[in-house]
């Protein structure tokens, strides 16, 4: 390990993540810059880096599934998530993923830079700007949306948002991991949601509102 930390940036924007090297290289040791999570994975298994600052929205693969192959590249890697989403149920999904923190695009170079110190020290860093979730915000128009979802629809969502991969979901489910995609797919289509990303957060909200009514 050099004297300077050693972090590998993975952010499917060019643009982004050019300056985010740009801005963090004086302090950190940048090893790589990745696009997507084969990218990430690759740069991980090569370099060892000591920390991992993850998009969650890459194109070949969701962010939070992203992590666990990170993970096992690079076993000592902290992992921060670095998002332009607001959202504490996603940043709830990725610590629990095994994330060590998660911070807004947002929230700035500095505290950026403090997270990422956090996390190398061993410690959880969750930004300030994550607003509190209350039990049940956005509920009722969620359980609205799971009546449209045939019964093995229903339980992939609920198995999506307790974390299970799709290849983990097929396993469950006695299937192929391509009848799990094209589920996933008609899931998306049928609730009108755009991106995976986007179909994580859903299943979150479910397990949000199951557990709250238990």
């Amino acid at each position: 390990m050099t004297s300077r930390p050693r972090v590998l940036l993975v952010d499917d924007h060019y643009l982004v993540a050019e300056g985010l090297r740009l801005s963090l290289q004086p302090r950190f040791d940048i090893v790589g810059v990745a696009h997507t999570a084969a990218e990430a994975v690759a740069l991980a298994t090569e370099h060892r880096p000591d920390a991992i600052a993850l998009d969650l929205g890459l194109p070949d693969r969701g962010g939070l599934e992203a992590i666990a192959d990170l993970r096992a590249a690079a076993p000592e890697a902290r992992i921060l998530i670095v998002s332009m989403h607001t959202d504490r149920a996603l940043a709830d999904a990725a610590l629990h993923a095994g994330a060590m923190g998660y911070v807004p695009k947002d929230a700035g170079i500095p505290e950026l830079e403090t997270a990422l110190l956090e996390v190398l020290a061993g410690r959880r860093f969750v930004s300030e700007l994550l607003p509190r979730r209350g039990p049940r915000s956005g509920l009722d128009a969620v359980q609205l949306g799971l009546g449209r979802l045939t019964p093995r629809q229903q339980e992939i969502v609920r198995l999506i948002g307790d974390g299970h991969s799709t290849a983990e979901i097929a396993d469950r489910l006695h299937v192929s991991i391509n009848t799990v995609s094209f589920h996933r797919k008609r899931i998306r289509k049928a609730l009108g949601i755009d991106t995976e990303l986007g179909l994580v957060r859903y299943a979150l909200l479910v397990q949000v509102g199951s557990e709250a009514e238990t």
